[in-house]
């Protein structure tokens, strides 16, 4: 006779092992299907991946245990941004009266964490296949295959750019501080890595589709040429210490995420443009949010009632919107060309490193507080 389950988690990333952990805390029966092994000569390079976690992420990560330690994940002390003709704002923890704007997080790590976790979580089954449930959560990320399964409409604006990861170290130590520049199209952001008083950065560099095919072709000395002209001095010299990894960068979102005995979370229901670093975030609060409502459903409610799902759906949907809104907005924004609009982003720029109101509420929002 086969097993049943409480609920089915479709997909083994971060989002769906921490969900797999929030549930198990409720007593719940979980269902975590993983991802078939691959051969060793069919691994994917070496993730060169960081994710901007901020202070709602952490205190989520950290009850369930897994929390990297310290130099996997490096505080953000401070963040500058330029823009292309003399705007800048800066964002300081000490602003907001906290420890760190955001934690940079090696993916790895934490992946690593979350499976030991989920192993030595007894309500926790891995299986290879889709199992019975009363309710079945996608989690299998943007480019999911069963969405269709539930009469999912999946609606994709695609930006004509790709995002370019890779790791380097620089001359310079970091000093917890997260730097990012708009110029001519481009977004460049170094993130710090390996604890304070490393060298090390994350890049993620988000560029035309033609502009980062050549990006790709350079030498490692010719690509960390062409971005030192963008950051000049101030990150110190930069050398790749990393393969190069690439991906195109889409607005998406599901039609509805949830139905009757079935509910979507994370990039399998929404992706934003990288620029804000919060889709990790939007995944992990869809995930805490999920579980609350199902740990605080009323006694008679079944796990896959749609009426309970859709307070769910309710909740995470308008956070989701707004941060979509406000990347598309900046995405579209310094896109621009023209003279016209880079004169009015800096002026807009500068306008809103004097609002010490408007910073303050923006440094909130963005370090999830």
């Amino acid at each position: 006779m086969s097993k049943t389950f409480d609920v089915c988690i479709r997909g083994d990333g971060v989002v769906g092992r921490t969900l797999a952990l929030l549930l198990a805390r409720e007593r719940l029966r979980v269902a975590l299907v993983t991802r078939p092994q691959q051969a060793p000569d069919e691994l994917p390079p070496a993730d060169v991946r960081a994710y901007a976690l901020n202070s709602a992420s952490r205190k989520v990560l950290e009850t369930l245990r897994v929390w990297p330690d310290a130099p996997f994940a490096t505080p953000v002390r401070e963040m500058q941004v330029w823009g292309d003709d003399g705007g800048q704002i800066g964002f300081t923890a000490d602003s907001v009266a906290q420890d760190a704007l955001a934690w940079i997080v090696d993916v790895p790590e934490l992946e690593q964490q979350l499976t030991q976790a989920v192993r030595y979580q007894p309500q926790i089954e891995i299986v290879a296949a889709p199992a019975k449930a009363a309710l079945t959560v996608i989690c299998e990320g943007k480019k999911s295959a069963s969405r269709e399964e539930f009469g999912v409409q999946w609606t994709v604006k695609a930006y004509p750019q790709k995002a370019i990861a890779a790791r380097l170290d620089a001359d310079l130590p970091h000093q917890g501080i997260a730097r990012q520049w708009f110029v001519n199209g481009d977004i460049v952001a170094l993130l710090p890595l390996g604890g304070h008083g490393a060298n090390a950065v994350a890049l993620v560099w988000s560029a035309s589709l033609e502009r980062a095919a050549a990006l790709e072709q350079m030498t490692p000395e010719k690509f960390c040429a062409a971005l030192q002209a963008i950051c000049g001095p101030e990150a110190g010299q930069l050398t790749l210490s990393s393969d190069r990894a690439s991906w195109p960068l889409a607005l998406s979102n599901a039609d509805h995420w949830v139905g009757h005995g079935w509910a979507l979370a994370g990039d399998a229901a929404h992706t934003v443009h990288p620029l804000s670093g919060q889709g990790l975030n939007l995944g992990l609060a869809d995930a805490v949010c999920l579980a609350g409502v199902l740990g605080q459903r009323e006694y008679w409610r079944a796990l896959g009632d749609e009426k309970l799902l859709r307070r769910y759906e309710r909740a995470r949907k308008a956070d989701v919107a707004a941060m979509g809104a406000v990347t598309d907005g900046l995405q579209g924004l310094f896109a621009q060309p023209d003279d016209r609009w880079q004169a009015l982003r800096n002026w807009g720029m500068k306008g809103f490193a004097r609002s010490s109101l408007l910073k303050r509420w923006v440094t909130r929002q963005a370090a999830g507080l």
